[in-house]
């Protein structure tokens, strides 16, 4: 009977240079782009409770639509 573990994890095959460098320099855009990243703006006179885009509905002076 199994107890449902599928036995020892088989080893990954070692990564081409080519493939380590792609790995470093997407970590190191990730990183770059984490240190430059600014907190979105706060919205004015913006819509109240969840955002009516997200949910497909807008309502405008009264008048709802769906999109």
């Amino acid at each position: 009977m199994s107890d449902g573990s599928s036995g020892p994890v088989p080893a990954r095959k070692p990564l081409s240079p080519a493939a380590q460098r792609a790995l470093a320099e997407a970590d190191a855009r990730r990183q770059a782009a984490a240190a430059g990243a600014k907190p979105m703006a706060r919205e004015l006179q913006g819509p109240k409770g969840p955002e009516p885009t997200r949910f497909g509905d807008w309502e405008n002076k009264g008048i709802a639509s769906d999109f």
